[in-house]
């Protein structure tokens, strides 16, 4: 029971969900919840009470009031919850009422044909035809807004795409992307998700905001949401690594979220096409360390500045409970360590010719059979040039020179998307200037 309770403030310890959930909606805070309450690393009473607190300023209180019974184990709720709930169904007959021209407007298929891709077009032809004017159409976003607060993603995401296609006001635009993009999250749809991450991105980076906080505060809010995005796609980790590379976003984990670098340092580890970025990832790392250092960063600085192997195993084994507690990394864990291995055995044998089986499988944290078996195979798959002497009990390593051809494409691999960023930056730049 020792052993479960060190492992549980460990993991409390590690955990940086309050850290994220301070730039996320409260609905995407949710998931994260329902996750550590699976987990049982808090009393399940904690839990509970930040649900209830989570759904407080929403138009939720139906599923307030269902988790305070559960919480409490009772049918009573409290006085403040039935009022609310009277307030809520007041504002949304209120609300459909005043949004019915609109909305009815969008669900007739016929009369949604004789829109064009031309929002002067559409708004002067709303207005003479179907008496809709521009503050019927704002309504729409409230409506939406509304729906998004009670919980209906899908029918929030369908009216804020209709929203976008006739808003003129860049801002109000801009803000029903934002709520697009959360409600395709939290149905889960994550190419749709992706691509509103994509225009977020290319909006924040190329439009002039009234200050550069403000700029620095959504791209911080941006990195954040983009977790759910890219932890849900096949290519995903590539995407984050090479989003969270790029200067400004440097700039905004270490202004704003130096915590972000426990996700970068995981995806660098397991996407084995990145490591060209491990260098600058390092220096990253070993500059924000007395800002903010967990497992999987110091990992990275026990292995590759400190070169402490016994160091890196201890950290090794920490990442395992850190990542199996982390929303976001927690199917991670089995390519985690494997690859993290991978880096020790690599990294260790740089420095040695000959190679004790015993003492490799020790810095592996594996048996000796097991440890012989990995190599094996990864010599088998010519991921390793080395052979294994049994009688001897070593793995002898074979040069470990790259050829000028490995050289050239290492030192080339992120030249076209630095290319085409510098480029996107010079456009963005110029049409402002225009």
């Amino acid at each position: 029971m020792a052993t479960e309770g060190s492992e549980t403030n460990k993991a409390t310890q590690w955990d940086i969900t309050s850290k994220i959930a301070a730039n996320l909606d409260r609905h995407l805070v949710f998931p994260l919840l329902e996750f550590l309450q699976t987990r049982g690393i808090y009393p399940e009473e904690d839990i509970m009470n930040s649900k209830i607190e989570l759904l407080k300023n929403t138009n939720m209180v139906d599923f307030a009031m269902d988790i305070y019974r559960q919480s409490h184990n009772t049918e009573e709720v409290p006085a403040e919850m039935t009022e609310r709930r009277k307030v809520v169904i007041a504002n949304l007959k209120n609300l459909q009422e005043t949004a019915a021209p609109i909305v009815d407007f969008l669900l007739d298929e016929n009369k949604v044909k004789d829109l064009r891709n031309d929002k002067a077009y559409n708004l002067k032809m709303l207005q003479d035809q179907y008496n809709i004017s521009q503050d019927d159409i704002e309504v729409l976003f409230k409506f939406a807004k509304f729906q998004f607060e009670c919980g209906n993603y899908s029918a929030c995401g369908d009216f804020l795409v209709q929203y976008r296609g006739l808003c003129t006001k860049l801002e109000q635009s801009f803000s029903a992307l934002w709520g697009k993009f959360a409600s395709e999250i939290l149905l889960q749809h994550w190419n749709e998700a992706l691509e509103d991450l994509n225009k977020l991105q290319e909006y924040i980076d190329s439009k002039s905001f009234s200050s550069a906080l403000a700029q620095l505060q959504q791209r911080i809010w941006l990195i954040h949401w983009s977790l759910f995005v890219f932890f849900n796609q096949e290519n995903g980790m590539n995407f984050l690594v090479d989003m969270l590379m790029q200067d400004r976003y440097v700039n905004a984990i270490q202004t704003g979220a130096p915590h972000m670098l426990r996700y970068l340092a995981a995806a660098v580890i397991i996407n084995k096409k990145r490591r060209n970025v491990l260098k600058e990832l390092i220096k990253l790392i070993k500059s924000e360390r007395y800002i903010y250092s967990d497992p999987v960063t110091e990992f990275i600085v026990c292995l590759f500045v400190d070169y402490d192997f016994e160091g890196a195993q201890v950290k090794l084994k920490e990442c395992e409970t850190v990542l199996a507690n982390d929303y976001f990394l927690t199917a991670c864990v089995d390519d985690f360590v494997e690859n993290a291995r991978l880096f020790i055995f690599e990294t260790y044998c740089r420095i040695h010719e000959t190679i004790d089986m015993k003492m490799l499988a020790t810095k592996l944290n594996m048996d000796q059979e097991s440890a012989e078996k990995w190599i094996a195979n990864l010599i088998r798959n010519a991921r390793l040039n080395a052979k294994i002497d049994s009688q001897q009990g070593t793995v002898v390593m074979g040069s470990q020179h790259p050829c000028i051809y490995e050289q050239i494409v290492e030192k080339t691999k992120s030249l076209t998307a630095r290319t085409y960023h510098l480029s996107h930056a010079v456009i963005g730049s110029s049409g402002r200037h225009q």
